[in-house]
């Protein structure tokens, strides 16, 4: 039987079955322990130090408790304190980004996805690089300046030369005052020498999401295709980081299987990845089951409800305080609206999940990876946002500054943060405001930004910010960052 260790390169060693399961056992036991809970949230709580705020954030183990706690009022304290840190790292910016579908070739057999191979009436398409150019152009013309490339799993059709010559495509766009300045890609698992072709080829994040840490559950819903190796998926981001990707982003899709064993191997990966790579992930995405072409969510018996899924965001981010958080158009305005306080540091706009979709005058349904549930143009989610008293950010800045990694997360621990992002986010929002946004959007936005640039501690930094901010409203000089 494998052992837990979480400085093991060994999938079943680092997500180790029986550990999750006393874990699940020890949160039960514990779940009205008021004692204990309290001290794990005491444990969790920001502390000021100097000019930024440390967090100690938490174990599995002791995240589970809090998961597994029905208490409402020591929920309403986990609450409390997800709002306390989202604020205390990542402030009220929220990072804008949309999906760019390349192909949906795929030799998988995954039963929860409709791109899986024995799907015969799906659509089945590649862009060549002129129709990707469209497609950014059309990304562009709405604003956006961070995409996530996705890709089916095929040898054939999607070779790594392919995802590679695609990313330059994209990079090489400039259309008007547009410009694609980073490229996230989520691809299959791959080799430590392929890693370090996208490395080199300018990527942002690498994104693989688990599905599912219950290796048996994984098995059984990746029957057929390369994909059914559950050591070599799971194992993916150590080879990632060993390729030199320093940010990776990690994500379950809730709904395959028990939400507690999701949570506790989710966390353990984070773990894992923080002992054996030196360095946690970037990101997090929280997905749920949707339907899809030929899925059907109502299969799987593990859907999760609006308020449960809540509770295991504000878990999250109270476990790994210095980790961004994804939620996609998956989720309604409504959800979507609710969890942002609770530690969601990004989501996407005016996603199409088809191959090709935004050079379709109509929002195409016959090769959509899932359902799209929030379908409001980008300008009516920034407007929301900014209403909501959220800053809409298009910032890309540390990346481009090579702030990536450990390097990231120490500028977010020592609170620089206020000096660096939230100038950045607000000279991005001029941006969008100037080239893209409407009316009402560009109204509401200016009086966001003048009320925001108050809080920027250094005065010199503020200065700077203000002043560039007027250059971009008065000639087309763009990309200004800290």
């Amino acid at each position: 039987m494998a052992v837990y260790d979480k400085k093991s390169l060994k999938a079943e060693e680092f997500i180790n079955h029986e550990e999750i399961l006393e874990t699940i056992r020890y949160a039960q036991e514990n779940k009205h322990n008021e004692a204990l809970i309290d001290e794990i949230l005491e444990k969790a709580k920001p502390v000021l130090k100097g000019k930024g705020y440390t967090c100690a954030g938490l174990n599995h183990r002791e995240a589970s408790v809090l998961l597994a706690c029905d208490i409402p009022e020591k929920i309403e304290k986990m609450y409390s304190l997800a709002k306390e840190i989202k604020l205390a790292f990542y402030g009220n910016r929220i990072v804008m980004f949309a999906p760019l579908y390349l192909s949906n070739y795929c030799v998988n057999g995954c039963v929860y996805c409709p791109y899986h191979l024995k799907n015969k009436h799906i659509v089945r398409k590649k862009l060549t690089q002129e129709e990707i150019r469209n497609e950014v152009i059309a990304l562009q013309d709405m604003g956006h300046k961070r995409l996530a490339i996705e890709a089916g799993e095929d040898p054939v059709n999607n070779p790594i030369e392919y995802i590679l010559e695609s990313i330059k495509t994209i990079y090489s766009v400039h259309h008007k005052n547009g410009d694609i300045r980073r490229v996230n890609v989520n691809i299959a698992a791959t080799t430590v020498e392929n890693y370090r072709k996208l490395k080199e080829a300018g990527i942002g994040t690498y994104i693989l999401f688990q599905e599912t840490y219950n290796k048996k559950s994984y098995l059984e819903l990746h029957p057929t295709g390369p994909k059914h190796d559950y050591d070599y998926h799971t194992e993916a981001m150590d080879r990632a980081m060993q390729g030199g990707i320093d940010d990776v982003g990690l994500g379950v899709l809730f709904g395959l299987e028990g939400y507690q064993y999701e949570f506790a191997g989710l966390l353990m990966h984070a773990e894992h990845l923080e002992a054996a790579q030196g360095v946690g992930p970037h990101t997090i995405s929280v997905p749920r089951v949707k339907h899809a072409d030929d899925i059907d969510p109502n299969v799987f018996d593990n859907s999760l409800s609006d308020e449960l899924f809540k509770k295991i965001i504000a878990c999250i981010r109270i476990a790994v305080p210095y980790t961004g958080m994804i939620i996609s158009t998956r989720e309604s305005e409504e959800v979507r609206g609710e969890v942002l306080d609770l530690g969601i540091s990004q989501i996407s706009g005016a996603s199409r999940t088809s191959v090709g979709g935004y050079t379709e005058e109509e929002r195409p349904h016959d090769s959509e990876q899932f359902d799209v549930s929030d379908q409001r143009t980008l300008d009516e989610v920034v407007n929301w946002l900014m209403k909501k008293n959220h800053i809409p950010s298009f910032c890309t800045a540390c990346y481009r500054e090579g702030r990536t990694g450990d390097r990231f997360m120490s500028l977010c621990k020592s609170g620089q943060i206020l000096n660096c992002c939230h100038p950045n986010a607000l000279m991005t929002l001029t941006e969008y405001l100037v080239d893209y946004a409407s009316e009402e959007t560009r109204e509401r936005g200016y009086k966001m930004i003048e009320s925001e640039l108050e809080k920027i501690p250094n005065e010199k930094a503020r200065a700077i910010a203000r002043e560039n901010i007027e250059c971009i409203k008065n000639s087309d000089r763009r990309d200004f960052r800290f």
